[in-house]
């Protein structure tokens, strides 16, 4: 699902609708100061005449001496946050707010776009998945090892499903040590062993940390890519593939599940090797050991992520199986 013009026009809407909010509350507050105070308005409509004085002063004469008024000005100014402070009110609170004061909700600073207009495109895009809902029910307060048997044991590794679990869960906590995320986390294993669950832990706290992400399955992301690619008329493509690349973190779930060609095998070493350049997270779940990987894809898509990824294995019997039989949860 590309990013179409419309879902474009839908980011752009956010942000009027947000300066018209911010608008608002601004009207609201100054109302309210006028009830509260009413030297406030008085105040203000001093600043007006002045202003409107030394505009024409300048107009007549554009070397016009306006010390006074730049003295008066920064007197008033100084009264009405005294009066701000006396009634308990911080002294921007008549000012115009911003919920992105870096680009003041226009999503563009200096001609391009903030971080901010990723967060919310990429927010966009996220809704339109339908995981909100889910992480509800799937994040790491809720993420159990009971259906992890600690009696079966991995031949590669040597190490049991439940010790095997609790190595995964660390992992994706400590992406988020230090307050921000970091490294990249691979994650596999037979189906039904907890991977899309904690990928979502790990949506789940980057959300709540603020970041822009952007959470596909493999088949979504590889569909939508070539739609953005192939497609001409959609020229919301251009922002998708930015998002792909340098969201703070992209998790590529059921990777080896899309229709694997020469296009998705060439967009996933580009997607990852240009991520750990910009060093941007990306969490890849898949049903693919390495040698799989090389198999499916190139020996240089697997040289990359042995080198900069966090490789952890779950195994174990099937849980949505285990759950149905004992009605517990996850």
């Amino acid at each position: 699902m590309a990013l179409s013009n419309v879902q474009y026009d839908a980011v752009m809407r956010h942000y009027d609708e947000v300066r018209e909010r911010r608008r608002y509350e601004q009207t609201l507050h100054t109302e309210r100061i006028y009830r509260e105070i009413p030297e406030m308005m008085s105040l203000d409509d001093e600043i007006a005449s002045r202003s409107l004085h030394a505009a024409r002063a300048r107009i007549e004469d554009p070397a016009a001496d306006l010390s006074d008024y730049s003295t008066e000005m920064t007197r008033i100014i100084s009264r009405k946050k005294e009066l701000l402070k006396c009634h308990g009110y911080s002294p921007d609170y008549l000012e115009l707010q911003y919920d992105c004061p870096r680009c003041r909700d226009t999503g563009l600073v200096n001609g391009k776009h903030c971080s901010c207009f990723d967060r919310t495109a990429a927010e966009l895009l996220y809704g339109t998945y339908s995981l909100k809902s889910a992480l509800d029910k799937e994040n790491f307060s809720r993420f159990s090892f009971e259906w992890y048997s600690d009696t079966m044991v991995d031949e590669t590794t040597g190490m049991s499903a439940l010790g095997l679990a609790y190595e995964a869960a660390e992992a994706a906590h400590a992406m988020f040590r230090g307050g921000r995320i970091r490294g990249n986390l691979y994650l596999y294993g037979n189906t039904g062993v907890g991977k899309t669950f904690l990928t979502h832990c790990i949506a789940k706290e980057a959300l709540d940390a603020g970041l822009a992400i952007l959470c596909f399955s493999a088949a979504d992301l590889f569909d939508t890519l070539a739609e953005c690619t192939f497609d001409r008329t959609s020229s919301g493509g251009n922002v998708l593939k930015n998002l792909v690349t340098s969201s703070d973190l992209l998790i590529i779930d059921d990777l080896g599940t899309e229709l694997t060609n020469a296009f998705s095998a060439s967009e996933l070493f580009r997607i990852v090797n240009e991520r750990i350049s910009l060093e941007r997270s990306t969490v890849i779940s898949t049903n693919l050991a390495l040698k799989d990987l090389r198999e499916r894809y190139s020996e240089r898509v697997l040289s990359r992520i042995m080198s900069e990824y966090t490789i952890k294995k779950l195994i174990g019997a099937d849980i949505r199986i285990q759950k149905k039989l004992s009605g517990g949860r996850l």
